[in-house]
């Protein structure tokens, strides 16, 4: 136990995460030049075309006599949850700033997650080959943040493999762990704890206590059932062996064991201080929840691990196939996709004009684009998305607390003593000179600044905002406002009551639930102009008049109009009669009033994402 050390890299979205975990299999010979690829962890093809990880991924590889365990994480505020599940299966943390880039606000982020979890932080500067690479300002700003030495910091290429060597020696290094301060500054040893050290109350026992082993993620194999990923603290783990989990109460068995290279290579047995896999005949993975600890039916432990908090998603959208025929398709699509992400949920929602759907809930923008893409892709199902909310808490005249997911569910308006939305917390790091632009933004989202600090010469923004008014073009008109220097950070702070009003769209009268939006008071106006104008350009001319609406209650706040197509039916009358041609013309309105009552309008898959760009 005392060889074995387990790690994981964090830093900012596009600091090279990825690229250093390449560079540490190759230089380990985990893995062949021959088999090497760019990005070798990201295994979907979405993560290779964006460029981002989106899921953990776990590999052991060999050094100086050392096992390390490496857990590669994702970036994007809305994979934090991945990071922080990371985090609660090592020691050791690599914290990766871009020279060119510097620290960043997700930098700022998985530095107070590692030190919730008092790890040891390794810094670690990135890029350092690049011609617009800035190493002295960039090690002063992590000085400044950890309050280590400069010689803490090592500098690496993580494209040419400079220093990689360097990391992995730290690493396996014989020193005692750096503890985590409650300040923002802990004594950063950059090296890893030796058996003796005792991480966020998890220490490393001997191998005769009962078996604990914590399930930091699981996803499901068509072929072979559900497979876990575990971090062994207590006992250990035998192929065959019998097992349970504790919170679910659900028994199993390990029908193989091993560990990752980055290959699923079979071991005879799992013991502690190791990382590894587990397939096991478990049907669906809601028996074996991420976070649970696992232990030995033949001898189980007494007390579980600490686990994780639940993830609860704060952005919902409804997702409708296309052809009603589909919806089984979509169904038994989300289901495989929720056995491999325990952040997904989902409810059926059925929709007047939309027909049957899902009602999915995300952690943010970023998660709702990729399942989408991996719906389309991977089940090849043609998809209408409406437009993302979140969910808000309505306290009843009766003193009832319900929580509705879309603006649809709300009940009537003389039933409810108050609406509740949620607010973030949020953190942009920004140059300087561009804090002015920033704060005018966080104004016109209802935003409040609560703090301003520095570090060297950026500033951070602390501020508080509702998050319906973040959810839909917050971020690229952050990137336009700074010309792209800022970065921005949020996590949930409870809910504010609020003068809320539903805003409905009605199309040619009829009203579209899937297009309901819920706002404040002082901006429903400007919100029912903007949208009405922006139908306008999505929705189809028809033979009749169209006209769309935006409502409060009974009360109108906004109207455009589509004109009809015009046809010429005066074009066969070769003579100037004039009651003939009024005849006609009175004809053509007739039918035109006709076709307006029964007429049906196709609102195209666009009309109902408006929203996502309101500008």
């Amino acid at each position: 136990m005392e060889k074995i050390r387990n790690f994981c890299i964090i830093a900012h979205i596009d600091h090279g995460k990825s690229t250093i975990a390449d560079r540490m299999m190759e230089i380990t010979g985990t893995v062949s030049k021959r088999e090497m690829k760019s990005q070798l962890l990201d295994s979907m093809d979405l993560e290779r075309e964006k460029g981002i990880t989106i899921k953990l991924a776990p590999v052991t590889m060999n050094w100086k006599g050392y096992t390390l365990n490496l857990i590669d994480t994702p970036g994007h505020v809305d994979f934090s949850y991945e990071v922080s599940r990371s985090l609660q299966a090592v020691e050791t943390a690599v914290l990766v700033v871009d020279a060119t880039q510097g620290i960043q606000a997700q930098t700022l982020a998985n530095v107070y997650l590692a030190l919730e979890q008092d790890l040891t932080i390794i810094p670690v500067i990135n890029k350092v080959d690049l011609p617009a690479a800035d190493v002295e300002k960039v090690a002063a700003q992590i000085i400044s943040l950890l309050g280590c030495s400069r010689e803490d910091i090592i500098e690496v290429s993580g494209k040419t493999g400079l220093n990689i060597d360097k990391i992995l020696d730290r690493i396996v290094g014989e020193s005692e762990i750096g503890s985590g301060l409650g300040s923002l500054a802990p004594v950063v040893t950059g090296l890893a704890p030796s058996s003796s050290a005792v991480a966020s109350g998890r220490s490393r026992t001997n191998s005769d206590s009962p078996t604990r082993a914590l399930i930091f993620d699981s996803y499901f194999d068509d072929y072979r059932g559900v497979v876990l990923y575990v971090r062994v603290f207590e006992g250990e783990i035998d192929k065959n062996s019998e097992i349970l989990m504790m919170a679910a109460e659900t028994k199993g068995l390990a029908l193989e064991v091993g560990i990752l290279t980055p290959k699923m290579t079979p071991k005879e047995s799992l013991k502690a201080g190791e990382i590894g896999y587990i397939v096991t005949n478990l049907k669906t993975t809601r028996e074996a929840k991420v976070g649970d600890t696992l232990t030995l039916v033949k001898n189980p432990a007494e007390k579980p691990l600490p686990g994780y908090k639940n993830v609860l998603p704060f952005v919902y959208a409804g997702f409708f196939p296309v052809s009603n025929d589909q919806y089984k398709d979509l169904k038994e699509a989300i289901e495989k996709l929720s056995l491999s992400d325990s952040a997904l949920q989902y409810a059926p929602e059925n929709s007047p004009v939309l027909g049957f759907g899902l009602r999915i809930g995300f952690l943010g923008l970023l998660h709702m684009d990729i399942i989408k893409e991996r719906v389309e892709r991977e089940f090849n199902l043609d998809l209408i998305i409406t437009n993302p909310s979140t969910n808000y808490e309505v306290l009843l005249n009766n003193g009832e607390l319900i929580e509705i997911k879309s603006a649809s569910e709300l009940p009537d308006m003389t039933e409810i003593a108050e609406i509740r939305e949620p607010w973030v917390k949020g953190e942009i790091i920004v140059p300087r000179e561009m804090i002015g632009n920033v704060l005018n933004l966080i104004n016109e989202k209802r935003g409040l600044q609560t703090n301003l600090s520095y570090i060297e010469e950026r500033a951070v923004i602390d501020f508080e905002a509702p998050m319906a008014n973040l959810l839909t073009d917050f971020y690229d008109q952050l990137k336009s406002a700074t010309s792209g220097y800022a970065s921005f950070n949020y996590e949930l702070n409870g809910y504010k009551a609020e003068d809320l009003v539903r805003i409905d769209f009605l199309v040619a009268g009829e009203r579209m639930d899937a297009l309901s939006v819920m706002a404040h008071k002082t901006e429903a106006e400007a919100i029912g102009r903007e949208v009405t104008k922006k139908l306008k350009e999505v929705i189809p001319r028809q033979n009749f008049e169209v006209a769309l609406q935006a409502a409060i209650g009974a009360r109108i706040i906004a109207r455009e109009t589509i004109g009809a197509y015009r046809k010429d039916v005066l074009v066969k009358i070769h003579t100037g009669d004039r009651d003939r041609k009024a005849k006609l013309l009175e004809k053509q309105k007739r039918g035109k009033a006709r076709m307006k009552r029964f007429g049906k309008i196709d609102i195209p898959p666009e009309a109902f994402t408006v929203m996502l760009k309101r500008n």
